[in-house]
Formats: C-alpha cells, structure tokens, sequence
C-alpha cells in the first residue's frame, strides 16, 4: 500500500449487513421482512423465532456490526484513511434505505459498500447488489439524485480475513484435552444454499457444480488447514461441512451437515472436532445458535469432544483489511496499477461483478455490476 492513503474518487464506505432483531417484540417484524413475499404464516415465524428468543430475541448481529464500524474508525483514523463509514442492513434497523438517503444529505457521491459476506453467491452478493437497486430506486422516487456505487470484491482469501480463522482454529486445539489433540479433525462450516443457488455462483465461466461458492471455501479451508499444519506440526484431517439449512426439503442443499458429519466422525473413531465458521464474518445466530447451541449439543450426546474457533468480528486485523481494499479498489479507480493482495490458488476476485454473475431465479435489477442500472 502506498504510503499515502488515497480514498479519491469515494467519499464514504457503507458497511451493508443482514441485520437482526434487538428485543422480544422485534422478532417476529424481523422475520416478516426477511421473508417477505413467501406467504409464511406468523404462526410459523413464532416457532422459527424460538432461536432468538432464546437469547433474549437479540440477535448479536448489530452489536456485532457496532464494534466492527468502531474498529474501521479507529483503524482509519490511525491510518490517515480520511473516509466517513456508515451502516445500513437489508433486514432491520438501521435500515439500508435510511442509511443511503443520510449520505446523500450529508453529500456523499461515491460510495464503497463493504458486505459481510466473503464469498460470492447469491444470498452473499447479488441479493445485496438487488437490495441497493431497490434503495436507489425509492431516492430516485423522491426526487434525490442516487450516488454512484461500487462494493469491495470479495475478501475471503485476503490475509487480514485469513488470519484471525487461523489463530482461532489453533487456540481451539490447544484448548481441547491433550490426550485427544492430535487426532482432532478439523469441520470447516458455511451455510448450506441450495445446490441450484451453489451451481451458478461467481461469474459465468466458473458455474458448475458448487461453482465459485464451493470452490472459494474449499480454497480457504485449504489454507488454513496448511497454516495449521505449519504452526503445530500436525496434519489435521478435515473437510467442508454446512449448516444452517431452511426452505422445502425437496429441494437439494449443500451437505453434508454438521451433526451429521461429527456423526459420521465420531462413528469413524475420531477422537475430537474442531467446528471453523469460515462462512461467517462474526458470531451471529447461526454460529451462536447451529454450532454453539444444536451442533455442541449433538457433540455432547455423543461423548464426542468439540470446540468451536472464533469468527473474524471486529479483529484489527479485519479492520486493516478492509482499509487495505479501499485504497486498492481506489487506485483502480484512478487508472493506478497495486497488486491486489491474496493467499491461495484463486487469486484476488473481480472488482466488478459481471453480467450473470449468481444470477437470481427471477431477474432483478442489482446495483454495483456490469449490469447495474446506476453506473
């Protein structure tokens, strides 16, 4: 990174996230809007609201978005990163369509959109990308002139990303008992999509079966399997699990899941499992609740010892990732060449999402692409 940290032409980043519910009463509104136009019952959405009330129905999402726009400010601010951040979510308050509607009064023009999502997919990135368009849409509607967008490639093999995963994985196996810590397996867990979603995601030219989805998170497992290996000396067996899976079982979904697997393990013999969230920026529901709460429990009743390694959150390093691809997608922007930084076999992602790129099964107008409506 050069030694002066140019954000021109962007004048903010917009951290954009799932959002989630902060009380009781929040949960089921939530869970009308994140499924909204699928005719779910609210007495379904009481029951599928169960995993929050069991935290109170708070989600720790928000929170978690709190100390990660606290820790780019503060990382900015060390760096001389002169970039104002904002925070809008798809799902709840602060609302993305708030969020936009406070930049545009407060004069912004150029935005850079940070996702928490590393990978490419639908639900990761298009989904997204459709979430701005409709944003843009309703300013436009009222008469404000929308700002132009673009959003950070994806990150998931960017060291800033990677490492935090790998200190967590090995403070996990340190933290089993020492009579079954070498022979631990290591199950690398991402939620489940369907396997149609899976197929198409990531450009064009790399849709197949479990298209860039699959491919990136084998990629980083891989990676952090090696660092493992190097830092104890141990070569941990391991594989990529899913989890978190909904919708209608007749539709195929990513597997195998991860309590059939630490099933499948523990009937193997293995003596211990560390579960790695590496599809998961932070310790959301899914993490707090599939692995913490259901995959821990399926472990206990089982005899079998788990652990499971920490999310990225709010890690400095993250944070100095982040400050990393803004002044790299910057200089791009001006016509400057910077080696773009990323570990692994697949290299840096594209700046600019293409035509067909995770497609959704309707189409929709999506945001900061090839086929954006906004360039």
């Amino acid at each position: 990174m050069p030694d002066v940290l140019d954000a021109t032409p962007y004048d903010a980043l917009l951290l954009l996230s799932f959002g989630g519910p902060e009380g009781p009463d929040d949960v089921v509104p939530f869970l009308e809007n994140v499924t909204r136009g699928r005719g779910i019952p609210k007495e379904r959405l009481k029951e599928v609201g169960q995993h929050y009330f069991l935290f109170g129905g708070v989600s720790p999402i928000n929170g978690q978005n709190r100390a990660l726009l606290d820790a780019l400010r503060k990382d900015f601010a060390e760096h001389g990163l002169d970039l104002p951040v904002y925070w809008g979510n798809r799902n709840w308050a602060p609302y993305l369509t708030d969020t936009l509607r406070e930049m545009v009064a407060d004069g912004r023009r150029r935005i850079l959109v940070l996702a928490t999502s590393a990978y490419a997919s639908y639900s990761g990135c298009r989904q997204y990308r459709e979430n701005l368009a409709d944003s843009l849409a309703a300013l436009e509607a009222e008469g404000l002139e929308p700002p132009r967008i673009d959003k950070l490639r994806h990150y998931f093999n960017h060291p800033g990303f990677l490492q935090p995963m790998i200190d967590g994985v090995l403070a996990s196996l340190a933290d089993l008992p020492e009579d079954v810590r070498a022979g631990a397996h290591l199950a690398f867990t991402t939620h489940s999509i369907p396997t149609a979603a899976a197929d198409t995601s990531g450009p064009v030219a790399v849709h197949g079966e479990g298209g860039a989805y699959v491919e990136q998170h084998l990629d980083v497992a891989q990676l952090i399997a090696d660092a493992v290996r190097e830092r104890t000396g141990v070569d941990h067996p391991w594989r990529l699990v899913y989890q978190s899976r909904s919708g209608a079982p007749q539709i195929p979904w990513l597997e195998p899941d991860i309590c059939d697997h630490l099933e499948e393990l523990h009937g193997s013999g293995v003596p211990a499992v560390v579960m790695a969230p590496i599809g998961f920026v932070s310790d959301h529901m899914e993490v707090r609740y599939d692995l913490d709460t259901e995959a821990t429990a399926k472990a206990e009743e089982l005899g079998l010892p788990v652990r499971r390694s920490a999310t990225v959150g709010a890690d400095p390093r993250f944070a100095a990732a982040v400050r990393d691809l803004i002044v790299e997608r910057a200089a791009a922007e001006r016509g400057q060449e910077i080696a773009p930084c990323a570990l692994g076999a697949l290299g840096a992602s594209h700046d600019v999402c293409p035509a067909g790129c995770c497609p959704a099964r309707a189409p929709r107008p999506a945001a900061a692409g090839a086929d954006s409506p906004y360039a």
